[in-house]
């Protein structure tokens, strides 16, 4: 592309500015050279010109109509002063022809923009197992990339149907949710071995703000929400922080064995405004000092003042009527409801001959969810209670 252009001397284009070719060039003013006068710029006898190509070549090029794309600059005032005549009178007195400055060739592929695929929902993150008692099915949601996580453990410790199962929902990155997944088991353990089963409460809480405090030493960001199920000696442990909830199925009758930890919950509230916070309402979802929409979780070191990582404990024996037990993470509870979700798993388990019933149990509800418009990770874990008995 070769182009040519002349203007008046300007603080725009200076004789060193480079707009469209390397080398600038002074052509003195001649029949055959294009001047513009600018009517708001003070005129000079002279030009300074910024060319790729003589004058003759930028006027072929720029009647070229193969151009698909021309830029065309504004005409020369027809009004000038007494001093702009004269400027542009040549010293024989010849008065010079003013001529429409030359068309500007723009190829069309410099005005593109790269503009990545949009990827599809078979390329999104899965996670998904089904062993002896328990099946999980992780989704990731339209984050950049999967928060959720989960463990699930079985004959821990070397003691017969000792288990430990959570689903970890992490918000602000994956760290918090994955330091409490490779962690929060072993913390809890430790604590629930040394006390008598009496304590088990007071043990699980020291196990969670154990684990809080590793992951505040790590100088690591974001937080997570939990919900647990600690089986032992036919008792069952289920303790949350967050919005992680967990559902039991009692004959099929659903019931929460936790209530989520939200700023709109009165007494989480008052709990955070007697610490010195504030809770309010923003574009329709309360959120603790404008920001986060939980109250509870492990990490957050930037409202720790305000989001405790105590977990609410239930405590119960399993009875042969528990059959089921939901944990999943708000990506499903946000959508589905307990008696709705307890109703589809136990579909499955209940004259079902299909391979895998748990997982495919999982798998309907976070499928369920995002049909209904989730846009969050959604993660929903099954475990049979009959097998702990």
């Amino acid at each position: 592309m070769s182009c040519s252009v002349a203007v008046s001397n300007s603080p725009v284009f200076s004789p060193s500015s480079s707009l469209f070719c390397s080398k600038p060039s002074i052509i003195s003013s001649s029949p055959e050279s294009l001047s513009l006068s600018l009517s708001h710029l003070k005129p000079s006898n002279s030009s300074t010109t910024s060319s790729c190509s003589s004058p003759s070549a930028a006027a072929s090029s720029s009647s070229s109509p193969s151009s698909p794309f021309r830029l065309r600059l504004p005409k020369p005032p027809t009004v000038f002063s007494a001093s702009s005549s004269a400027s542009s009178t040549s010293p024989n007195g010849t008065v010079l022809k003013r001529k429409r400055p030359a068309r500007l060739d723009i190829p069309v592929s410099s005005l593109t923009f790269a503009v990545p695929p949009t990827p599809s929902a078979a390329a999104r993150d899965l996670v998904e197992a089904e062993e002896d008692g328990f099946g999980v099915y992780c989704k990731r949601g339209r984050r950049e990339y999967m928060e959720d996580r989960y463990t699930a453990g079985n004959n821990l410790r070397g003691e017969h149907k000792l288990a430990f199962f959570g689903i970890f929902d992490g918000h602000g990155g994956a760290k918090a949710a994955e330091f409490a997944a490779n962690n929060l088991q072993k913390n809890v353990l430790d604590e629930v071995i040394v006390r008598d089963e009496d304590d088990v409460e007071e043990a699980v809480k020291r196990g969670y703000l154990n684990t809080d405090s590793d992951f505040l030493k790590e100088d690591l960001h974001g937080g997570s929400c939990c919900v647990t199920a600690l089986i032992r000696n036919g008792n069952l442990v289920v303790s949350n922080a967050g919005d992680c909830r967990a559902v039991i199925s009692r004959g099929g009758v659903a019931e929460a064995l936790t209530s989520d930890h939200r700023p709109s919950r009165e007494d989480e509230r008052d709990r955070i405004e007697s610490l010195g916070g504030y809770v309010d309402l923003c574009r329709g979802v309360w959120r603790i000092q404008g920001s986060l929409a939980v109250s509870r979780g492990i990490g957050d070191r930037h409202l720790k003042q305000w989001v405790t990582a105590e977990p609410e404990t239930k405590v119960l024996r399993i009875e042969p009527e528990h059959d089921l037990l939901i944990l999943a993470s708000d990506g499903l509870w946000d959508k589905v409801g307990n008696q709705e979700a307890v109703d589809i798993a136990r579909s499955f388990l209940v004259g079902n001959n299909k391979s895998q019933p748990l997982l495919q149990a999982c798998k309907k509800l976070v499928d369920l969810s995002v049909s209904r418009g989730s846009l969050d990770d959604t993660s929903v874990m099954l475990i049979k209670l009959e097998h702990y008995i």
